[in-house]
């Protein structure tokens, strides 16, 4: 092998003031894998000499300190001043060799990886604890209650998220529960534990995350107090949620912040208020000072009614406090999930706190409207990636047909209102700005209150644009115009950037999801896919693409691909995955043409042709799948060339048009032993068919069993599956009692998605099981489930923070004010369903823009009593019949009701 020049190499200087021997050693990174730490460490002076570029590459402080500016960057020789031992473990790691992490050695080793900025230590030292702290193994059990408690400390120092909190929450009650039986001997112990437990922000745990620990036997009394808390602040008006607290500490309602934070996420916490995120950013100093106290909590009452006073911009929001601390390492927000928070006032807030803000994902919050975007992109411009994803619309004009339509519009605003319609171009102030953003990765999905025209100036205007993800939206072609073009300017520079940016857009674009946008035409997706060079996920979901637009695809990069629901061909998808071997996601469920044969209308001459049969071989020779959803032409055959390609899968759909069989599904655990999510729609399956799924698939989370048939009873789920989360039984289990839903609640006790249709066999004592067993449960549904609501909803309300409800045909004995109840006991509720057939009183109130909280889609079916054909049965066989559906829906600006013939 030929020799590298010196200059390839670096000497890394480390010592030992504790070595047992005053000798120096010289060793070589080349032979790293022989190295005898024992041996190393008796040196007091050892010289490593080490690969320069190696380590420029795994470690960002080598990055900074040997390809910058540094003086060090020209020297053959760098001191490292740390633990020699430590950072021994952390060059093993750099040059790819096993390092070995216990309870002992995990904080040295993860504060070391933190400040040499090595990524692979990190991720290494991540997984170790998350697997440490969420299983049951051997390797929890050597956690002792001093390492937890070092571990906790070392949290509150270097805190990177808040959601570390409630990480760190979940460690302990499982490390508590697998060591109850040391643990009893040692009173000690406990208390040193309930401490820590103690030490945890009750008042600030998302929603969710506290309904769901209720069962917990050492979390249970926390929890009740988390869940009383954060009820207690939803009560009250905004204004005083500081007021409550006037003669107590302040501090369990601020946010952990520290120097290190990168991260803060507090989606899921509706307690949470503009008041206070400005607590959490006001130094302590003013929190203790009674006088200082007392001005400012009068500051954040005027604050909040600023906030709540609609007619209000937010502009001078800081005006009267005190200077708020800046938090520079923060470049991530989540406020998913948080109505509460007045927005004009939170980018003022993040302005001056988070200077160094990238990214804010603020889901499922319909006052977030393009006006406030605008705000966002002229008072944050570092901000590149934004997610303002909201509920789909079920008024997809392709699935319904619409009997009757009104727009109920909401109350205009005052004159004094800085909102003026959802035009992100009606506003004078935009035109006067010259700045281009520099979002670069904009999500839009479900925001159909967007017009194409809005959503394709903003794309104008986002000149470093590589993602954008607009799915169920009114993309059209105007948008695919935007992105086609050459990017341009604004302002007096703009002639020079045109100069220098002559690619559009859609050449630049790494990810483009814009399934369900049924405003796109075939030309103009022929147009848009064949300039899309970079792509790396590609979803065209349910859009008119065909098989042209595939074929005339450039690119060579894709990862993600779903053409699910389109009329492409095996052929043409065939022809994609061989120039795509980094494929690792495909979803072609619903798409009836890859049993047929493959079009080329365009006349264009092909490198090569492939046949429908060839798809699955080609995705078995070139792929390393983790996820694919099939359904029609996808069987046993299909799944035995697809075998190579597998192995790693870590979610499969099959649904119609699919037929794997009992073999191929008596041998799925095997070839995809890593599974966490399946779903099987109209296939023929097993009690041992489920038993094995059960048994065998450790890692499963969703398990989705719809429209199957076969002999199946409720004892194939009497197996215990601790990691499941998500679980829908639909037409499969017509024979499940409460007994048998006493044993799931016991057997799947993570459940936070739970559905069943067809049991008929329940009864009212049904909801209270489910309620009990499953108290975080964010989404329920139940239909066709014999009594189940016959006496009442009641229990349902136990479960607070549930996100999506449906009950229809179950009994009934749901009240009219069962919507206004539900929208104000389950404060995260956005879309429930119902039926008029189960209402006691005939009906449901409707609730206004003031009482529906974060709801945003509410359905109600309607029936009709159809008479049976046997005329000596028509008194006793009238059997219920789907007439239609209300459907009511609001966004950012009104509330539309629409009335369709379909059940949705």
């Amino acid at each position: 092998m030929a020799s590298e020049s010196d200059d390839e190499f670096v000497t890394l200087l480390c010592t030992n003031p504790n070595a047992a021997e005053d000798t120096e050693t010289f060793i070589s990174t080349t032979d790293i894998h022989n190295w005898e730490l024992s041996a190393i460490l008796r040196c007091q002076t050892v010289k490593i000499q080490a690969h320069r570029v190696r380590l420029v590459e795994q470690s960002s402080y080598f990055h900074g300190l040997l390809s910058g500016s540094f003086c060090e960057s020209n020297l053959s020789c760098v001191s490292i001043q740390w633990n020699m031992e430590v950072f021994i473990n952390v060059l093993k790691c750099v040059y790819g060799c096993k390092v070995d992490i216990t309870s002992k050695t995990f904080l040295s080793l993860f504060e070391a990886a933190l400040y040499f900025g090595v990524e692979s230590l990190l991720l290494t030292c991540k997984t170790w604890f998350s697997e440490a702290s969420s299983t049951k193994g051997p390797g929890l059990l050597e956690i002792q209650v001093d390492d937890l408690i070092h571990i906790w400390n070392f949290g509150l120092e270097h805190d990177a998220s808040n959601l570390c909190e409630m990480h760190l929450a979940d460690a302990l009650l499982v490390w508590l529960t697998a060591n109850t039986e040391r643990l009893e001997p040692l009173s000690k112990a406990e208390d040193d534990c309930t401490g820590i437990l103690n030490q945890l922000r009750i008042s600030l745990l998302p929603l969710w995350f506290a309904a769901g620990k209720r069962r917990s036997c050492y979390f249970t009394e926390l929890a009740e107090k988390s869940m009383e808390t954060i009820f207690r602040l939803l009560k009250i008006p905004p204004a005083d949620s500081i007021g409550i607290f006037d003669d107590g500490d302040l501090d369990h309602l601020r946010i952990r912040l520290t120097e290190y934070s990168k991260k803060v996420n507090l989606s899921g916490c509706p307690q949470i208020t503009s008041v206070i995120l400005l607590l959490s950013l006001l130094p302590n100093s003013y929190c203790v000072d009674f006088m200082l106290r007392k001005s400012i909590r009068q500051s954040l009452i005027n604050l909040e009614r600023l906030s709540a006073n609609r007619d209000q911009c937010g502009s001078g929001i800081l005006h009267g406090l005190p200077p708020i601390l800046s938090f520079e390492g923060v470049e991530e927000v989540d406020i998913s999930k948080c109505p509460r928070l007045h927005l004009e006032s939170t980018i003022e807030i993040f302005l001056k706190s988070f200077p160094s803000l990238r990214k804010l994902r603020a889901t499922h919050l319909l006052n977030f409207k393009t006006t406030t975007l605008h705000k966002l992109m002229l008072k944050c411009p570092r901000i590149s990636e934004v997610d303002l994803t909201i509920d789909i619309t079920p008024l997809i004009p392709a699935q319904v047909s619409v009997i009757s339509s009104s727009p109920v519009i909401v109350p205009p605003l005052t004159n004094k209102s800085c909102f003026v319609g959802n035009n992100f171009l009606g506003m004078a102030s935009y035109h006067s700005q010259p700045s281009v953003s520099n979002i670069t990765r904009l999500i839009l999905e479900g925001r159909s209150d967007i017009s194409d025209t809005g959503i394709s100036n903003l794309i104008c205007r986002c000149s470093k644009l590589h993602s954008i993800l607009v799915c169920d939206t009114s993309f059209g072609i105007n948008s695919i115009q935007a992105l086609c073009s050459g990017i341009t300017s604004f302002g007096p520079a703009a002639s020079d950037l045109e100069k220098r940016c002559s690619d559009t857009l859609a050449f630049k674009l790494q990810t483009l999801h814009i399934g369900g946008c049924m405003g796109v035409d075939e030309r103009s997706l022929f147009d848009l896919m064949s300039q899309t060079q970079a792509l790396v996920s590609l979803c065209l979901r349910g859009t008119h693409v065909v098989d042209d637009a595939l074929y005339h695809f450039p690119g060579s990069s894709l990862e993600i691909l779903d053409i699910s629901n389109t009329m492409v061909s095996g052929d043409a998808l065939a022809y994609i995955v061989n120039g795509n071997p980094a494929l690792k996601c495909l979803n072609a469920r619903g798409c009836k043409n890859l049993i047929h044969q493959g079009s080329n209308t365009s006349g264009t001459e092909l490198s090569s042709s492939y046949s429908c049969r060839d798809l699955y071989t080609v995705l078995g020779k070139k792929c390393m799948l983790e996820e694919i959803a099939f359904g029609w032409g996808f069987s046993w055959l299909s799944l035995l060339a697809l075998r190579p390609a597998i192995m790693s899968l870590r979610a499969i759909s099959v649904g119609l048009g699919g037929s794997l069989g009992e073999d191929a599904l008596r041998l799925l655990p095997t070839t995809c032993p890593m599974l966490e999510s399946l779903i099987l729609c109209f296939q023929v399956i097993s009690d041992a068919i489920i038993i094995n799924f059960m048994r065998s698939l450790r890692h499963l989370q969703a398990l989705s069993l719809c429209y199957c048939l076969g002999d199946v009873s409720t004892s194939s789920f009497k197996n215990s599956i601790a990691n499941l989360r998500k679980l829908r039984l639909e037409r499969v289990t017509p024979q499940m009692t409460n007994n048998d839903l006493v044993v799931l609640t016991q057997n799947c006790a993570s459940l936070v998605e739970f559905s069943l249709v067809g049991c008929r066999l329940l009864n009212s004592d049904s909801l209270r099981l489910i309620s009990q067993g499953w108290p975080g449960l964010i989404s329920v549904h139940l239909e066709d489930c014999g009594e189940v609501t016959a006496t009442g909803v009641s229990y349902l309300f136990n479960c607070r923070a549930l996100e999506d409800i449906l009950l229809r045909h179950n009994g009934p004995g749901i009240p009219s004010s069962f919507i206004l109840d539900a929208a104000s006991k389950m404060p995260m509720l956005r879309q429930l369903a119902l039926d008029l057939c189960d209402a006691c009183e005939g009906d449901f109130d409707i609730p206004n823009d003031g009482n529906r909280y974060l709801l945003s889609i509410v359905k109600i079916a309607r029936c009709k009593f159809q008479r049976s054909t046997n005329i000596y049965f028509q008194e006793t066989h009238r059997r219920p019949v789907h007439k239609d559906t209300l459907v009511l829906v609001w966004n950012a600006q009104n509330l539309n009701s629409t009335v369709v013939k379909e059940r949705i």
